[in-house]
C-alpha cells in the first residue's frame, strides 16, 4: 500500500437531532496519510462528527468534503471500523475477509492476494484457516482491521475500535495498531475516550468540548514515536495537557448526569 493523498476538511459543521444540539461550529483539516484523534467529554459529538467526516450523516449546516486524488485499487473510499468485531463464526479469518471483496470487479486471483497481503501486513498470515472463536480479542479486531484495509481505503474511520477490549490487551495493541496504520498508508480519523490511545497514535489530537462540541484546541504530536513505552515523559506530558483541556468539561458532564 502507498500513502494517502486524500484529505478530509470540515467547515462550519452544526448538527442537531431534533432540539438537541450536539455539533457548533467545527472547522477541521485531516490531513493526508496522519491519524486524527477525537477525544472530548462523553456526550460531544464525537462519534456524530465522525458520522458526517464519513458521509453517514448530513450535518445540519456546514459541509464536510474530501479531497485529492483516491488510488485505482480503492474499491471503497470512506470505510468504517467500529468497535463491535462483527466477525461471522461460520467463516474462516481468510473468509471474514474476503466478505468485503466478493461482489466487486476483482478476480478470484485479485482477491486472494489481496486477503494474502493484509493477513501479512496484520501479522495474521498464519491464522488464515483459523475460526475466530480460537483468536484472542485482539486477533479479532485485528482480523477486523484487515478486512477493512482489504479495500485499500483511502480513508480509514476508527470509532473506539480497542473499547471492547480488556486494558492489558488494550495496552499491548496500541504500538501495533499505530505501526499497521502507518504501514498501511491510510489517512485515519480515530475516535477514543482513552487518552493514552490518543498520544501513542494521533498526528493531531483534536479536542472537543462538552456538548455542543466545539473544538477547544487541536495538539500536534512529533512522529514516529514507535517504541516509546506508556511511560514516555513526552508523552505523558501531553496526556495530562489533553486532561487539563477536558477536565472542566468530564466534571460538569457528570454532575449533569447525577441530577437527570
Amino acid at each position: 500500500m502507498t500513502g494517502s493523498a486524500v484529505r478530509l476538511t470540515a467547515r462550519g459543521l452544526r448538527h442537531a437531532f431534533g432540539t438537541l444540539q450536539v455539533l457548533d461550529g467545527i472547522d477541521l483539516d485531516i490531513p493526508p496519510g496522519e491519524v486524527t484523534v477525537l477525544v472530548g467529554p462523553s456526550g460531544c459529538g464525537k462519534s456524530t462528527l465522525l458520522g458526517i467526516l464519513g458521509g453517514m450523516l448530513m450535518p445540519t449546516a456546514g459541509e464536510a468534503r474530501m479531497q485529492g486524488e483516491v488510488a485505482p485499487g480503492c474499491l471503497n473510499a470512506l470505510t468504517y471500523v467500529f468497535q463491535d468485531f462483527s466477525l461471522l463464526p461460520w467463516r474462516t479469518v481468510a473468509g471474514n475477509v474476503s466478505l468485503v471483496l466478493e461482489d466487486t470487479r476483482l478476480t478470484a486471483a485479485q482477491r486472494r492476494a489481496r486477503i494474502t497481503d493484509v493477513l501479512t501486513l496484520a501479522g495474521l498470515a498464519d491464522f488464515a484457516n483459523a475460526w475466530p472463536k480460537h483468536l484472542s480479542g485482539g486477533m479479532r479486531q485485528r482480523v477486523g482491521i484487515a478486512r477493512a484495509l482489504a479495500v485499500r481505503p483511502a480513508v480509514l474511520l476508527l470509532d473506539e475500535p480497542l473499547s471492547a477490549l480488556d486494558a492489558q490487551t488494550r495496552a499491548l495493541l496500541l504500538d501495533e495498531f499505530s505501526s499497521l496504520i502507518a504501514r498501511a498508508g491510510v489517512t485515519a480519523v480515530y475516535v477514543t475516550h482513552n487518552l493514552a490511545e490518543a498520544v501513542r497514535l494521533g498526528h493531531q489530537i483534536v479536542v472537543l468540548s462538552r456538548r455542543p462540541g466545539r473544538v477547544r484546541e487541536i495538539v500536534r504530536i512529533a512522529r514516529p514515536i514507535l517504541g516509546r513505552g506508556s511511560t514516555d515523559a513526552d508523552l505523558l506530558a501531553v496526556e495530562a495537557r489533553l486532561w487539563e483541556l477536558i477536565r472542566a468539561d468530564a466534571t460538569e458532564v457528570t454532575r449533569e448526569l447525577e441530577r437527570a
